[in-house]
């Protein structure tokens, strides 16, 4: 019987766990922290066996393969020690996708609007009455889908992470939403390292398959013709027309694909801002190659409502409005956050900067931004790249304090953004956690 030992406890690791035991493998889950009281649980309904606080060699070793999980590095001692000894390590997506059978899958990376583009082509299948689920970075992980409910069809939103250690997974369809430099900590402060991961997302695929990319994102440019991609290319832009693939011309997006064509006003999409017309871009390349009819994928495009904490409209006090982009953890979603707005902002930025470069937010805080107000541990930085744009910066030490300081920086008309640039693990569980406290300190003003 193959020895599989899973390397973390969070949901993909519990899901790769859950799989394996179903799959009849020898299961062994190890965890340097400690393993949330639910998923001991589950672990010990399944009978998996498993340790946490740290690993052990001896147990780790044993495996035949190791199914790692996304947040753990190569640097720590007990990944080296594997590699070292020549066991197999793939991530859980590749565990998952060993196990999905013939389902097809609709695979989503980039460093920006993942999630959005993941979401809105699962609300086009939902839509179209396909029988699908939403897995990888959103909803459940994959393994734990194609485990306890597998289904014909999966959309999985993956990162990088996941994708450094795969070795067959080949969705059917491909999208890369963008690359920014984003997790550069994670490779070696390289970014070909990171371009190469992302575009794993295509390294297995044939000519069968599906690759949607973005055409104009400078650093996917660069890079197309340095991997060798056999699927069929699906470009989107607002640059130019395209034979096929999708484009934007005058306030419309033309969608063209095989011997169609459709049109539709970007007045009518649900979903605003010029980040969200390359999503919505995306989306309805993917759910063209799925066969989905037109008008069902322009009923989706009109009804998808934004997701929480990127972009959310949350409440307007004395005429002032406050928006939670709390899932802006890096330079450039902030970047998009800002493009979008009409009204003077009161910026709230900061968290753990994960080697970002402010500069590229320079211009648009120049001519966007009235104060910023900083909330993480250590902000020089900030104040470094913006003292002499900004006159009215401050400092503060939780969700609570930037709140009011914001409103007290604002007039009526304004809006009040939190999108930090940064992780959140700081101050913070994680975004969700700093986009709710947000959210509660707007409702106690």
């Amino acid at each position: 019987m193959k020895h599989i030992v899973i390397l973390g406890g969070g949901e993909s690791g519990i899901g790769a766990a859950l799989l394996a035991q179903l799959a009849g493998y020898r299961v062994f889950l190890s965890d340097a922290g400690t393993i949330p009281a639910h998923w001991k649980e589950e672990l010990k309904q399944h009978a998996v066996v498993y340790e946490e606080g740290g690993h052990t060699p001896e147990k780790v070793l044993d495996a035949d393969m190791v199914v790692k999980s996304p947040g753990i590095p190569e640097k720590i001692p007990m990944m080296q020690q594997i590699r070292a000894k020549g066991i197999e390590v793939i991530s859980e997506i590749e565990f998952a996708y060993r196990h999905a059978g013939k389902s097809t899958i609709v695979a989503i990376t980039g460093s920006n609007g993942k999630t959005t583009t993941t979401t809105l082509i699962y609300h086009m299948c939902k839509q179209a009455g396909l029988d699908c689920a939403l897995v990888g970075n959103v909803g459940y992980s994959f393994a734990r889908q194609v485990a306890m409910a597998p289904k014909p069809l999966y959309v999985a939103e993956v990162s990088s992470f996941q994708l450094d250690d795969i070795s067959t997974f080949r969705p059917h369809i491909a999208v890369l939403t963008n690359i920014t430099d984003d997790h550069l900590d994670r490779y070696d402060y390289d970014p070909q390292k990171y371009i190469k991961s992302k575009f794993n997302i295509a390294k297995y695929q044939l000519e069968d398959d599906v690759f949607i990319y973005n055409l104009d994102d400078e650093a996917i440019l660069k890079n197309l013709n340095n991997y060798p991609i056999k699927s069929t290319k699906a470009p989107f832009t607002m640059a130019k027309e395209l034979p096929q693939g999708a484009y934007l011309l005058n306030a419309k997006m033309h969608l063209k694909w095989k011997n169609e064509e459709m049109k539709m006003s970007i007045e009518d999409f649900a979903i605003k801002g010029k980040h969200n017309q390359y999503n919505s871009m995306a989306a309805s390349l993917a759910a063209t190659a799925l066969d989905i009819r037109k008008e069902k994928i322009r009923e989706a495009l009109q009804t998808f409502e934004s997701l929480e904490h990127r972009m959310e409209p949350s409440g307007i006090v004395k005429g002032v409005e406050f928006i939670n982009d709390s899932k802006a953890t890096n330079v450039n979603s902030t970047w998009y956050a800002l493009e979008s707005m009409t009204k003077p902002v009161i910026l709230i930025l900061g968290g753990v900067d994960k080697g970002n470069d402010y500069s590229v937010l320079k211009d648009l805080v120049r001519e966007k931004v009235k104060a910023i107000v900083c909330m993480g541990t250590d902000n020089r930085k900030i104040h470094e790249a913006f003292g002499d744009v900004v006159s009215l910066m401050v400092n503060t030490g939780n969700a609570t304090e930037a709140v009011q300081a914001a409103f007290h920086f604002s007039n009526k008309g304004d809006v009040v953004l939190l999108s930090p640039a940064c992780a959140s693990f700081d101050l913070f569980k994680n975004y969700e956690d700093r986009g709710n406290q947000f959210k509660q300190a707007v409702r106690n003003l």
